[in-house]
């Protein structure tokens, strides 16, 4: 392990997180990144990330937005919806009685596939929400973001959220 700059990481990454505020991700470096899995973590604050009105009018998601500037990668939409201190704490044994569930959502079947294997092997059980589009699902302010769900509490929570 050594340290290295953004471009050098996502070069040498096999599977690439991007956390990171919305507003910066034009300073996501894209062509290290082409072909490669990208899992984005994002969420939209506006007030932290200004006005997007792509994303006030409902045109677009954050995810679709970070699809746009990484064309030549295969953006997941995953783990936007859990503290990052609960990763470590929340996971537990395939199995588990209300294993925590986290979505997956995208609109590469088979990068959704290996995200939703990473998420499965870290101890987490996955609902897959459908496309990037579907993203808004589990965005601030709805039922499901921030929820200790289970699958099954989690697709519930999906299932009542609404847009607007």
């Amino acid at each position: 392990v050594r340290a290295g700059t953004a471009a050098e990481a996502a070069a040498a990454a096999d599977l690439a997180v991007v956390t990171i505020p919305l507003r910066a991700i034009g300073q996501v470096p894209a062509e290290p990144l082409a072909g490669k899995v990208v899992i984005d973590t994002n969420n939209y604050y506006p007030q932290r990330d200004g006005q997007v009105a792509e994303l006030d009018e409902g045109r677009m998601t954050s995810s679709e937005l970070l699809q746009q500037h990484l064309s030549r990668s295969s953006v997941v939409k995953a783990f936007n919806h859990i503290a990052a201190t609960q990763i470590v704490s929340a996971r537990s044994a395939p199995g588990t009685e209300h294993r925590r569930a986290i979505v997956v959502a995208g609109d590469d079947e088979a990068a959704k596939q290996r995200v939703a294997a990473f998420i499965d092997a870290i101890g987490f059980d996955v609902v897959d929400l459908g496309s990037l589009a579907d993203s808004w699902r589990i965005e601030p302010g709805t039922p499901g973001y921030g929820a200790e769900d289970d699958a099954e509490q989690l697709r519930a929570h999906l299932a009542a959220a609404s847009r607007g």
